[in-house]
């Protein structure tokens, strides 16, 4: 019975961790969202949680086709190495990335915010 008892506490510990304090990145993390999965990664992602400086993303934008508003936002810099598993409307942790990224992408429109961050999604 204690056994039990000492393996549902276990469990429920390591099931009520976030993935925040699971992530595989070595950086400061941050969560984001993705709001907006325009053409050709024309992405718009939402600032969720941490640490981030403002100044990095637009406090509000209102998309010019729909006026849909949105709030702490910031476009997807690195579009050669954001996955394609992670869909409109998901949750995500990432960090800020530096490197710059030489990949083929459409040249199709869609609109974003002006301000862009290239960001490493955690796994």
């Amino acid at each position: 019975m204690k056994q039990a008892l000492l393996v549902l506490i276990v469990f429920l510990t390591f099931w009520s961790c976030s993935k925040k304090e699971l992530h595989t990145c070595d950086a400061e993390v941050f969560k984001g969202k993705l709001v907006r999965k325009g053409i050709c990664m024309n992405y718009v992602i939402q600032f969720v949680d941490g640490a981030l400086d403002p100044s990095l993303y637009e406090a509000e934008w209102i998309h010019p086709t729909d006026r849909q508003t949105y709030t702490n936002v910031f476009a997807l810099e690195s579009v050669c190495t954001f996955p394609n598993t992670i869909e409109e409307g998901d949750a995500f942790f990432f960090t800020l990335k530096n490197e710059t990224e030489n990949c083929a992408v459409c040249l199709a429109y869609s609109p974003t915010p002006d301000k862009k961050i290239a960001i490493k999604v955690c796994d």
